[in-house]
């Protein structure tokens, strides 16, 4: 992270946002080179300041996905990086995520699609856990 940047995490539970406050804490960040914002990531992004982060990290509602990347787009420098969790994760383990019919498979996939169609995007699968999507905003 730059010396001047602002690690901002977002979430619906209060309790993660307290735990996360311990772990910044913990890790030697200074209180006032965090943020921490209490809701959904629908309601908070739009508020958020364009083109002002050098990554977003998203791990929340898969079917809302496809909205985070734009929300994503708008936020990142160039150079930036956007990074979905659960990228390969499936609904049901015996089914890869892309032949499943389920609405969290089908938002993942459509991420997929609209990294692939973007010629901003420079994309990168990472098969560790459930997967990694990482995106980098070349444009």
């Amino acid at each position: 992270m730059r010396s001047d940047g602002i690690l901002t995490s977002v979430d619906v539970v209060p309790e993660y946002l307290e735990s996360a406050r311990g772990a910044f804490s913990k890790a030697g960040f200074a209180a006032n080179r965090t943020r921490l914002i209490h809701g959904r990531a629908l309601e908070v992004l739009p508020r958020l300041t364009d083109g002002a982060y050098d990554m977003v990290f998203m791990d929340a509602v898969k079917t809302e996905y496809p909205a985070y990347l734009q929300e994503a787009l708008r936020l990142l420098r160039r150079g930036g990086i956007a990074v979905f969790n659960n990228a390969l994760d499936a609904p049901h383990p015996d089914e890869g995520p892309l032949g499943v019919a389920a609405p969290e498979a089908a938002a993942v996939r459509d991420v997929g699609q609209l990294v692939r169609e973007d010629e901003r995007l420079i994309p990168l699968m990472l098969p560790v856990g459930d997967g990694l999507l990482a995106v980098i905003r070349n444009g």
